[in-house]
């Protein structure tokens, strides 16, 4: 039964994706926009239907505003990132730890703060920033961005609403236990904050110094692996999860490159290999890890990157991604391990 409720979510969710995929193709033939515009709207569908599934009219009229909004800066932040390394970099850093420590202020504002984070994330998906010099004039504004953004918002809305009404099951938000104020000083939120700062910090140093335009593949490992940080144990279980699935998930898209699977086919089995790591995620998170890597690989190939040239590369920097979360969990203000257990 479990495996049945996970399927009808995953399909909801891929609906929504796809319902999001289409206007903005749309969107894209109408105004001449750049491919990356289409990944974009996956990438922000796809991340925002989780924390949209049980959430009430105040919090979805919240994601309305906020998500546009910050979709729209975070081309900005590319665009600085592509321009302007380190000044990139450093917006792109605080953003992340400024999403974390506001979490002190209740629900509300972690809430807030996961919306926040969700575009910036997508744009390590989008190869926006990692595009060669003379691609960065043809990406998409901030104004479609937050259209986009927009879009996203209205199609999960419109899925979840209409699986709510006729589906099987309705959405079962998880019920909250009594708010207790934590005794570790400083806070658990500035910790987090302070060890996703150091991580994705390290991340983009490393990553730009050895892997040059592969740099998003050791930041995304380090936010991955160190965001919902619970103590060094589960930040270095996550980190192997991570690099287990991502071992997977490049092999089989270096397999389906051999096979010689390109274009509109590559892009089908994209959303075929995340619709099953949607299904299998509530099991083990190095499912989805598997199915996101395997799925970007097919979106690189896509864009003309060679996945079979680049598999040592992509391995190497998600392993270094996982160290250096794993690193900064255990070493910089690390949770005891008898608050670890509490």
């Amino acid at each position: 039964m479990k495996l049945i409720r996970n399927a009808y979510e995953a399909a909801l969710t891929m609906t929504a994706v796809l319902l999001t995929w289409g206007a903005a193709l749309a969107l894209e033939g109408a105004a001449g926009l750049h491919t990356d515009v289409l990944v974009l709207a996956v990438a922000l569908a796809l991340t925002l239907a989780r924390s949209q599934r049980t959430a009430d009219t105040r919090r979805r009229l919240t994601a309305l505003v906020l998500l546009p909004a910050a979709a729209g800066a975070s081309i900005l932040v590319g665009r600085l990132i592509a321009s302007h390394y380190a000044a990139g970099a450093a917006v792109f850093t605080a953003g992340l730890s400024l999403a974390i420590w506001i979490r002190r202020y209740g629900p509300a504002a972690t809430k807030a703060g996961t919306l926040i984070t969700l575009p910036l994330i997508a744009l390590l998906v989008t190869p926006g920033p990692a595009l060669p010099a003379e691609a960065q004039s043809g990406l998409t504004t901030w104004f479609w961005s937050a259209l986009v953004g927009a879009v996203a918002c209205c199609s999960i809305w419109l899925v979840q609403g209409l699986g709510d009404r006729f589906g099987p099951w309705r959405a079962e938000p998880a019920p909250e236990g009594p708010r207790r104020r934590s005794r570790l000083h400083p806070r658990p939120s500035t910790r987090m904050a302070l060890q996703m700062a150091a991580g994705v910090a390290a991340a983009f140093a490393l990553g730009h110094l050895f892997f040059d335009d592969h740099w998003p593949w050791v930041v995304l490992t380090a936010y991955v692996a160190a965001s919902g940080n619970r103590g060094r144990t589960d930040v270095l279980r996550k980190g192997v999860e991570r690099l287990a699935g991502a071992v997977v998930g490049t092999l089989l898209a270096t397999g389906v490159a051999a096979a010689g699977v390109t274009g509109h086919a590559a892009v089908a089995l994209m959303f075929a290999v995340l619709a099953v790591a949607l299904w299998l995620r509530p099991l083990n998170y190095a499912y989805w890890a598997a199915g996101m890597t395997c799925a970007l690989s097919l979106l690189l190939g896509y864009f003309g990157q060679d996945a079979q040239h680049l598999l040592p590369t992509r391995l190497e920097g998600i392993a270094v991604g996982a160290v250096l979360s794993v690193a900064s969990a255990w070493w910089l203000l690390p949770v005891p391990r008898r608050r670890t257990a509490a």
